[in-house]
């Protein structure tokens, strides 16, 4: 009894301490890919927020908060995927370097191998569910904010010396040599009209904002004014002392709200099918996650002759076809063909399903083994 209890003790331990290698080695190798895939993703994001700030869409001061928002969006979307390349790496880096063939001897199986990287998914799809549902919706929310205040802003004539700024989305054209404070100098204004062109030089000039409506106006100083049709030649000229000029707004429309900003407590209960949509989407970030895990153990075993990346592209491409599969069930669920209890439940299912049948051909437990299982060691 004494040596049985002693054997299993061992057992146990050399279990636990593969359980713990294994941990180690996946959540090092998902933190890897994910950082990298996150770089390259923000990177690009940074470009397209540097390029609405060079053509004055965005205010400067904005680029970096709705950089920091949109990273919460990203780390949504790249955390299944990021889990998923990191367990095929880890596993296959351990079949590289002949540690795979050590565990098996030690009778651990694939489906022993998912304890691990199934706690490693559970953990990790807790707080995806958290991002998903709580913290990418405020954050896409504060994203139109910011943009709407900065359009606005802009829309009210924000200059800078030596600078074209187009106020009201292109119908007028300003150009100050000097701007401080409220007073410009050196002014150009040109206007389309529906008769034609109207242009105006000034010396000096300031900008007014009514304190009731927000109407702003030039208000220019010492300058003439041109108006009349490109080409021809009868252009009226006038002179002036002093000349009000009131810019409109074209203010964005504020009463379309997006859907990725409303909060998951709106779109729970209700019967708007795009709200249903939007809900099993952002339901299925942790799910995702967790289906990939599985799928991940059996994809990462490979032959020696095949080598480390062998079946990465093989992963690759069924994770496009996931992702793929459920974009085309959210348009179905938009559009009220299939119903809600079928969602996106049905992509889910089939993609689990494709791993445990991949994990029981692993195990041997449909074909002749691939992998012993535990308490089987090789002979």
């Amino acid at each position: 009894m004494y040596s049985i209890s002693l054997s299993d003790r061992k057992l146990h331990c050399t279990v636990s301490l593969i359980n713990q290698y294994i941990l180690r080695e996946t959540l090092g190798a998902w933190i890897v890919v994910t950082v990298v895939l996150f770089v390259i993703v923000m990177t690009n994001q940074f470009a397209e927020i540097l390029g609405e700030a060079a053509s004055d869409q965005l205010p400067k001061d904005a680029v970096f908060g709705i950089l920091g928002l949109a990273s919460l969006q990203y780390l949504t979307a790249l955390t299944p995927i990021g889990l998923f390349l990191g367990v095929m790496l880890a596993l296959a880096r351990l079949s590289r370097d002949s540690e795979m063939s050590a565990i098996m001897a030690c009778g651990i199986g694939p489906a022993n191998i998912l304890i691990p990287v199934s706690l490693l998914a559970l953990v990790l799809s807790v707080g995806l569910a958290w991002l998903a549902l709580v913290k990418t919706p405020d954050a896409s929310w504060q994203i139109e904010e910011i943009k709407l205040q900065a359009r606005e802003q802009l829309e009210l004539g924000v200059l800078e010396s030596g600078r074209f700024t187009t106020p009201d989305s292109g119908n007028t054209i300003i150009y100050a040599r000097e701007v401080e404070g409220e007073q410009i100098r050196g002014v150009f204004i040109e206007r389309q009209t529906k008769n034609g062109v109207v242009v105006i030089l000034a010396d000096r000039g300031q900008r007014v904002q009514s304190s009731t409506d927000g109407q702003l106006t030039f208000v220019l100083y010492e300058g003439r004014r041109y108006e009349g049709v490109p080409g021809e030649r009868n252009f009226k000229v006038m002179e002036f002392r002093e000349h009000g000029i009131p810019i409109g707004r074209a203010l964005a429309d504020t009463s379309v709200e997006l859907i990725e900003t409303k909060p998951t407590s709106v779109l729970f209960g209700s019967s708007n099918p795009e709200h249903r949509a939007e809900l099993q989407w952002r339901l299925s970030s942790p799910i995702s996650l967790l289906v990939l895990a599985l799928l991940a153990v059996p994809l990462s075993r490979s032959r020696p002759q095949e080598g480390r990346y062998a079946r990465l592209g093989v992963g690759v491409l069924i994770y496009v076809i996931y992702v793929n599969a459920m974009s085309v069930g959210r348009v179905w669920i938009e559009r009220e063909q299939v119903p809600t209890w079928l969602g996106l439940w049905w992509v889910h299912l089939a993609l689990g399903l494709l791993g445990f049948l991949l994990l029981m051909i692993e195990a041997g437990w449909l074909i002749p083994k691939a992998w012993p299982r535990l308490g089987k060691a090789h002979p």
